[in-house]
C-alpha cells in the first residue's frame, strides 16, 4: 500500500515484457485544435491487473480511455495495448462500456447481452445458447426475456457490462460505469462489480469522478491533473478485499489513509 512516483517506461516493450503488460502509454499527448487535453502521460498496466483513474472534468480521462480503444489518435508518444499500437490493433483488443447502459429498447436482456456474440457472425439461436448461462451469475436469472424499460437502473448496467464481457476482449474499459446511478444503487454495483471483476481475469482501465469508486475497484490508483491532463502520482491500493463487503473496506482506516493521498494528489 502507498503512493509511489511514476517511473518512465517505454511504450515499444520488449518481447520480455509484452507478456505481462496490459497497457503502455509513453509520453502521450492529444490537442484538439489549441486545448491541449493530454500531455506527457507515461504509467504502465500489467496485464489482468486493474487500474483506476481520478481526476479533475475536463482532464483528458476520457480521452485517454478514447485513445486506448483506438477511436482516437494520440498527437504524441505511444500506446500499447497488448502488442499493439495502430488504432485498428488497438480497438480489436478493447472493449469498452460507456456510462449510459445503451441497451436497445426492442431488444429483451438476452438480445442485448447477446450483441457482441451476433458481431462474430454467430446465429441468433448460437448467441443466445452461450450468454444465457452468464444471466444467473450475474443476478439476472429469470430476466432474459424481459425489455430495458422493465429493468431497474442497477440491472440495465449488469446487462450492459456482461455485453461488454461477452465481445471476449482481454482490455475492459470502463467510463464512469456508474455515473448515471443515484447512490444507493451506485454503491451496490461497485460491491457486485467488485466480485465480478474477481472472477474474470481481464485487464481493466476506469475512469472515474468517484475516489472512492476507484480505490475499491482498482488496484492501483492514477491520479491526472486538471487539464492539460498529467500523471500527477501513482496509489497502490494493496488492500485485502475478499470476505469484506463494500461498508467494511470503505470505512476501514487503510482505506481512509488512501482516499486522503488521492484527494490530497487532487487538490
Amino acid at each position: 500500500m502507498g503512493e509511489r512516483s511514476v517511473g518512465v517506461q517505454r511504450g515499444d516493450l520488449p518481447a520480455s515484457e509484452s507478456d505481462t503488460v496490459g497497457i503502455a502509454f509513453d509520453g502521450v499527448g492529444k490537442a484538439f485544435g489549441d486545448v491541449v487535453a493530454l500531455d506527457g502521460v507515461t504509467f504502465q498496466i500489467e496485464r489482468h491487473s486493474r487500474i483506476g483513474i481520478v481526476g479533475p472534468s475536463g482532464g483528458g480521462k476520457s480521452t485517454l480511455l478514447q485513445l486506448t480503444a483506438g477511436l482516437l489518435e494520440h498527437d504524441v508518444g505511444s500506446i500499447n495495448v497488448e502488442g499493439e499500437t495502430s488504432t485498428q490493433g488497438r480497438l480489436s483488443r478493447c472493449a469498452m462500456m460507456p456510462q449510459r447502459d445503451l441497451l436497445l429498447p426492442w431488444r429483451t436482456a438476452l438480445d442485448n447481452a447477446m450483441i457482441a456474440v451476433e458481431n462474430r457472425g454467430v446465429s441468433k439461436k448460437d448467441a443466445r445458447e452461450q450468454t444465457r448461462p452468464f444471466f444467473e451469475h450475474f443476478g439476472l436469472a429469470k430476466f432474459e426475456d424481459v425489455r430495458p424499460d422493465a429493468l431497474s437502473g442497477g440491472m440495465r448496467q449488469r446487462v450492459s457490462f456482461l455485453r461488454t464481457l461477452m465481445a471476449e476482449k482481454d482490455i475492459l474499459l470502463l467510463d464512469e460505469p456508474f455515473g448515471a446511478l443515484d447512490s444507493i444503487t451506485r454503491g451496490q454495483m461497485q460491491e457486485w462489480l467488485l466480485r465480478a471483476l474477481g472472477d474474470v481475469p481481464r485487464t481493466v482501465l476506469l475512469v472515474t469522478h468517484d475516489v472512492d469508486e476507484a480505490l475499491l475497484l482498482s488496484r492501483t490508483v492514477v491520479v491526472m491533473s486538471a487539464r492539460p491532463g498529467r500523471v500527477v502520482t501513482v496509489i497502490d491500493v494493496g488492500m485485502q478485499t475478499e470476505g469484506l463487503s463494500r461498508r467494511e473496506i470503505v470505512t476501514s482506516p487503510e482505506f481512509i489513509a488512501l482516499k486522503e493521498a488521492a484527494l490530497e494528489a487532487i487538490e
